[in-house]
């Protein structure tokens, strides 16, 4: 076992999985200049030195280059495309989701799109350009797969999974939980660091994860707001007030026996996303959850979120936009008290 943050679990998984598949490589913007960064936020740094072959380089163009891992996924191979921000997919929209998306099904499954897309997501610092959480824009389109690692354990385990599934899969990471060192580093980084196993593993695509169990309310939350949820759970806990705490892990295709059998148990549910709380992928939980479960709430589901703005720059006005823990407890407390 070694303790790693999510940037070097990663770095770990893309090395596993070149040297175990050759057909595997990476491409990206500065992820294998000699003695650059390894993008953004260090994921690739130093993969130069043993994988020359299996790194290519790519221009600012993003519709190009994943039109280019596309052909290349038809054609047999596994590539891993980085994004250096996840609002740059909007440039490449019509190469994912009209034929990444599409293919195997308008083939009849004589095709395959094995691509994976990494792309960095939340609010940094960076400006309303470089800071939206895209995972709205894509858990509704029929053929992807979407996954949101909050762990280092999760991130490497679903990273090796994604690269050997036959179907495109785009992947969320958040910026304030890669642990990254130097250049890549963030101001407000929060440790999501794990325990990794030496040996071979994967986190299967679709499982969710209980991470604290609780008995009066659940909160499902992913990213950096599943961290801000186990910190109002413990504050909660405080207060003789149990929350459960899930972690879909993938948001499409979702646990929904996992969730439907902690509210079950809680008859109450708080989702915690960040991103506009219009059109997210938490009211998607909330109406499909309503359909099945309905008879066994307790009071109305909430859904803490961000405003329907797009995200400030300046500091004072990102923290204030972005969901925090007092909001989180607070709804909790509003659930509870409706008995």
């Amino acid at each position: 076992m070694k303790k790693l943050a999510i940037a070097p679990a990663l770095r770990d998984g893309l090395i596993e999985e070149m040297r175990r598949d050759k057909n595997v490589f990476c491409m990206g913007e500065d992820i294998s200049i000699p003695g650059g960064w390894g993008g953004v936020f260090t994921v690739t740094l130093g993969l130069e030195e043993e994988f020359r072959d299996q790194l290519i380089d790519t221009p600012i163009a993003e519709a190009g280059s994943i039109g280019l891992g596309i052909g290349a996924a038809l054609a047999g191979l596994r590539p891993v495309l980085d994004m250096q921000y996840s609002d740059f997919l909007f440039l490449a929209m019509d190469q994912i989701i009209n034929h990444a998306a599409k293919l195997r099904y308008m083939s009849g499954g004589t095709l395959s799109v094995p691509l994976l897309i990494r792309a960095p997501v939340g609010a940094t610092g960076r400006g309303a350009q470089h800071a939206q959480n895209m995972e709205r824009f894509f858990t509704g389109v029929p053929g992807l797969k979407v996954l949101c690692p909050a762990t280092a354990y999760d991130a490497k385990g679903l990273l090796k999974a994604a690269i050997r599934d036959d179907n495109p899969v785009v992947m969320f990471e958040h910026k304030l939980l890669y642990g990254s060192k130097g250049i890549g580093a963030a101001t407000g980084e929060v440790d999501a660091s794990s325990e990794i196993p030496d040996e071979d593993f994967i986190v299967p695509i679709g499982k969710g994860i209980i991470r604290r169990p609780g008995g009066d309310v659940t909160i499902v939350a992913t990213l950096l707001m599943m961290h801000l949820a186990l910190a109002a759970a413990r504050e909660l806990a405080s207060q003789g007030i149990e929350a459960e705490v899930i972690d879909p892990r993938t948001l499409a295709p979702f646990d929904w026996p996992l969730l439907e059998q902690s509210v079950e148990k809680t008859s109450r549910l708080i989702i915690v996303e960040e991103g506009p709380k219009t059109g997210g992928w938490g009211a998607e939980v909330a109406a499909s959850l309503g359909e099945r479960m309905m008879e066994c709430l307790t009071a109305p589901i909430q859904r803490v979120a961000s405003p329907d703005i797009p995200v400030p720059f300046a500091p004072e006005l990102e923290n204030a936009y972005r969901p925090n823990v007092r909001q989180i407890i607070q709804a909790a407390e509003s659930l509870v008290a409706l008995g």
